[in-house]
């Protein structure tokens, strides 16, 4: 039987899973223009609904305790720059007030 050590150390993601969410982080700040002090919090979610891809990347951020997100339907890892949406749709990124989301 593993340990509770071991268990845990079974959950780790590898260093290149860290570096990809930081790559993703970096470009989504680039982006935007976010300033450096903005969150943005970037994760991969798994899906079992039918036609939904297994691992998709989800990128939150905050500008003036307005809320942004997006999905970017691979895993973390397969994202590329060109992934990302353009820079003049953030507006329509804005989710709005009292809006319900339960992806993110």
């Amino acid at each position: 039987m593993a340990t509770g050590t071991a268990k845990i150390r079974s959950l780790r993601k590898p260093p290149e899973y860290r570096e990809a969410l930081a790559r993703v982080r970096e470009w989504t700040r680039e982006r935007f223009k976010l300033p450096e002090d903005a969150t943005i919090l970037v994760s991969e979610i798994a899906c079992g609904l039918p036609g939904c891809p297994p691992l998709e990347t989800v990128v939150v951020f905050w500008v003036d305790e307005k809320r942004y997100h997006f999905k970017i339907f691979k895993p973390v890892r397969e994202v590329v720059g060109d992934d990302l949406p353009f820079a003049w749709l953030k507006d329509s990124l804005a989710v709005p007030e009292g809006f319900g989301c339960d992806c993110c």
